[in-house]
């Protein structure tokens, strides 16, 4: 059974609600398209058929959907973005310098300023510490200087409807696209985004916008609960807590580093399920509290420097982990819930 916290809302539906809350306040294998495909959109038969499909079932406006797909843009450069090879991902000392400088840690504090009362706004309802939306955006889109330049109606079109190895997924995200923009009362072509459709500080799916991202994970704590309570050190083997508890593996240039990570780095991997990314804004939103709060940016990055050089010494202290009680080096009080094992 899902449990809620005290606020109603499951943590991660609250970590992407104030998301989706900053965002509203913040703004007002693929094959190329077949040759003898009609150019304009609008008379394909496919696209006539989801024209159809929209009238039927969301009341919909039959003319005015075929006048707005005749308008549609076809995007090569989208689907072969999409359609790049995958590469090798990177290690974590490769991926996280560029969102740990401190330039970043300045627009992020700069960014937290200017949007106080509704950061604030969204920590009281959805319980999510501000540092972290404000570390996400930065990810994200660095605090809005890179939100996309595509049209999403035609970036979501073109993937709907010519790239047909995830053409169904990216239907629905044109249907709910479309749904928004009529709730909103704006035209579907005017918002910009990514090539993949997605959209705003935040780089939100059309879909995820549309639910309200209501989550649906079985968080058994909350954001605010861990940061209230703090987290205390405690050896292994034991019964750590109720909670599930995972070990992560960061690459540092001299070697692994081992950490303890609880329930909530797992809500930001529901937000973009990679370690890197949910690592990454963890290290930067406690880089932007400390700034915020009038320590010294540097002071972090030296220490997460640091950390990086006092990493787990020998292949041999790491099999005593689990057998001989490690001692667990916690980040207490307003810390993130994770944990180095030293």
């Amino acid at each position: 059974m899902l449990k809620r916290n005290t606020c109603g809302h499951p943590p991660f539906a609250r970590l992407a609600a104030g998301m989706f809350f900053l965002s509203l306040a913040a703004v007002a294998l693929a094959a190329p398209r077949p040759a003898d495909a009609p150019a304009n959109y609008a008379q394909r038969p496919e696209v006539r058929a989801f024209i159809a499909e929209l009238v039927a079932d969301q009341g919909f406006d039959a003319r005015t959907l075929r006048r707005l797909f005749a308008q549609a843009r076809h995007q090569p450069k989208v689907v072969a973005a999409m359609s790049r090879p995958v590469l090798s991902p990177p290690k974590w000392y490769e991926f996280a310098p560029r969102f740990l400088d401190s330039a970043r840690v300045d627009a992020g504090v700069a960014f937290w300023h200017e949007h106080s009362d509704a950061l604030n706004r969204a920590r009281d309802e959805f319980g999510v510490p501000p540092e972290v939306i404000v570390a996400i955006i930065g990810v994200e889109t660095y605090y809005g200087r890179n939100t996309g330049s595509y049209r999403v109606f035609d970036a979501l079109t073109t993937l709907a409807f010519d790239y047909p190895r995830r053409a169904e997924f990216f239907r629905g995200e044109l249907k709910q696209f479309l749904l928004l923009a009529k709730e909103q009362g704006i035209s579907p072509l005017a918002p910009k985004g990514s090539y993949a459709g997605a959209i705003g500080l935040p780089q939100f799916m059309p879909g995820s916008i549309a639910g309200k991202l209501d989550g649906g994970i079985a968080e058994r704590r909350s954001l605010a609960e861990w940061v209230h309570d703090g987290i205390i050190g405690f050896a292994f083997p034991g019964d750590l807590s109720s909670d599930p508890v995972g070990l992560l593996m960061l690459e540092e240039e001299t070697g692994p580093t081992y950490w303890l990570v609880f329930n909530n780095w797992y809500v930001l991997t529901r937000y973009n399920r990679s370690r890197l990314y949910a690592s990454a804004v963890w290290e930067l939103a406690q880089a932007i509290k400390l700034a915020a709060d009038g320590g010294s940016k540097l002071t972090y990055v030296a220490s997460h420097a640091a950390r990086q050089r006092s990493h787990v010494r020998d292949q041999a202290a790491r099999r005593r982990v689990g057998v001989g009680g490690a001692d667990a080096v916690a980040h207490c009080g307003d810390q993130w819930p994770r944990q180095r094992l030293a």
